[in-house]
């Protein structure tokens, strides 16, 4: 079952300077704050930045029960795996794939 977007993910150079802002216009202080990922909770969506140096955009991440069908079905319908399914802690699986058009899918499942 897919329960929509529900984390969105923003690529930034300047991890603390975009903490600042985001603080600032989202409201609220960060749940995470680490080099690597910051995020912050507004309402039931997970808004995170993430360094990425000379990379930019946002992913959008669905939400999903079964993450590896998922993104079959995003293979089969001729996306290009850029992150294959991967655990980042406390059981919660993410992948992301980019379709013919260069847009990022991102997938999250727990």
């Amino acid at each position: 079952m897919n329960k929509g977007v529900k984390t969105i993910l923003y690529t930034v150079k300047d991890v603390a300077k975009s903490t600042a802002l985001f603080q600032q216009l989202l409201e609220v202080e960060p749940y995470a704050n680490q080099p690597y990922y910051v995020g912050f909770k507004v309402g039931d969506q997970d808004i995170g930045l993430v360094p990425g140096g000379n990379n930019s955009g946002v992913t959008a991440f669905y939400h999903v029960d079964d993450i590896k069908n998922s993104l079959q079905i995003l293979i089969d319908g001729g996306c290009q795996v850029i992150q294959d399914i991967k655990d980042v802690g406390q059981g919660r699986l993410v992948a992301s794939a980019e379709d013919k058009d260069g847009n990022m899918i991102g997938l999250v499942q727990g």
